[in-house]
């Protein structure tokens, strides 16, 4: 059985900052080592390079009609300016749809939020000269939120770099009130690799030790977060079911996978594929625990997967009296690559309301969890993972309908919804 206190206690001492490829993920992988280790059971840690790039100078400033500095941070991965930076022509994109960029060339651009990948080709293909995000509220606080580092990922700056910075919402909104007609922007940076890490363990099936079932969960955070909710629960949360098969020896051979960088692109689970592809046949099943135990939220379990996976973990629920949706889907964590060479995949969630527990900010911390969801959580898989565990003939089809393969080429951008 499942220890809440056991777990908390290791919550706390995983709740920190923890960004993939950083010393902080090193030690939060450590920790994680240690607690399996002190089972008796061998850990290891697997190392696996990420993009990373160190921000020299990142700047904005409005240069005509007026004067202004703004406060900006440099978009990771995007490139660099000339030393100096570059003073261009302003023009707010909004979603950078087709009107949008009939005359962005060579100007300095203001998009609405995030970049993104549709949004960064039409860029590139308009041939602007910079970009400017935006990140937070225009109702924030601003002595308590922090100014996003983001970073644009392999599948964009492998299209070309456009540097841009990232700035406040109540600028962004300020910027667009002002309508300047030339800003200037600097940004530095080096970019190269760093490592990552994935910490995996093993317990051996007694009968059946030739199918495999992988229990993954990423532990690493976002800047400016403890992660105590995304995900270091879902971290704790799989250590308290490794625990429980450590007692209760399985009969499929369980494979556990703490995951890095799962924050910047799944890329935890997708090395542990690549570094193990000749297993991949013999894994027929993957859950995945991706923040639980919040007070406020509702349980959901997201299946890529046939529908049966979906009727069968409903009806589980219903039998042990815990209230959960169980959905057909693609869920953004680090089941999906699991489910994208073929292995059917759900991942379990504790999702909080709006206006409840938030993720990827300061707010992210340990107060908003409790034991008592956490518990709630943690019943119903453990319940599917005893009877998938014990069942003479698995119960999962091993393939990925249409639909569901459909919805992984969007997801993975290899197709465009319509």
């Amino acid at each position: 059985m499942y220890n809440v206190k056991r777990a908390f206690s290791l919550l706390e001492k995983i709740s920190f900052e923890r960004i993939g490829g950083s010393s902080e993920e090193t030690r939060a992988a450590e920790i994680i080592k240690q607690e399996i280790e002190a089972t008796g059971v061998k850990a290891q840690i697997e190392e696996f390079d990420v993009d990373h790039s160190e921000i020299k100078v990142a700047s904005l400033k409005v240069t005509s009609p007026v004067e202004k500095e703004i406060e900006a941070t440099g978009v990771k991965m995007s490139g660099s300016t000339p030393v100096g930076g570059i003073e261009k022509e302003f023009v707010y994109c909004e979603d950078v749809m087709d009107a949008n960029v009939l005359n962005v060339k060579d100007k300095i651009v203001l998009i609405n939020g995030r970049m993104m990948l549709k949004a960064y080709r039409k860029l590139i293909n308009a041939g602007a000269a910079g970009f400017i995000c935006f990140s937070g509220s225009v109702y924030d606080d601003l002595n308590n939120s922090d100014l996003d580092i983001m970073s644009i990922r392999e599948k964009m700056y492998e299209l070309g770099k456009i540097p841009g910075v990232c700035i406040r919402a109540i600028d962004a909104e300020n910027l667009v009130r002002l309508n300047p007609k030339t800003v200037k922007l600097e940004l530095i940076q080096e970019e190269g690799k760093r490592p990552s890490r994935n910490v995996i363990c093993e317990i051996k099936g007694s009968l059946y030790p030739e199918q495999k079932i992988a229990l993954t969960a990423h532990y690493d955070s976002v800047p400016f977060s403890s992660g105590a909710y995304d995900n270091a629960t879902g971290s704790v949360g799989i250590m308290e079911l490794f625990h429980h098969f450590v007692e209760n020896p399985p009969k499929r051979t369980l494979v556990f996978i703490w995951c890095g960088s799962e924050e910047m692109g799944l890329l935890g689970s997708k090395a542990y594929l690549k570094a193990h592809e000749n297993e991949v046949e013999k894994f027929v099943f993957c859950l995945n625990i991706d923040m639980i135990g919040v007070v406020l939220g509702k349980e959901i379990a997201v299946c890529t997967s046939e529908q049966s996976l979906v009727n069968y973990i409903d009806y589980v629920a219903k039998e042990i009296g815990v209230p959960l949706h169980s959905s057909q889907g693609v869920y953004s964590s680090d089941s999906t690559p699991f489910a994208d060479k073929g292995v059917p995949s759900v991942s379990f969630a504790r999702i909080s309301p709006r206006g409840g527990a938030e993720i990827h900010s300061r707010k992210d911390v340990i107060n908003f969890i409790s034991e008592e969801a956490f518990d709630s959580s943690l019943k119903i898989m453990l319940e599917v993972m005893n009877r998938l565990d014990k069942a003479i003939v698995f119960p999962i089809p091993r393939s990925i309908p249409e639909n569901m393969k459909l919805e992984l080429d969007y997801y993975n951008q290899r197709k465009e919804r319509n």
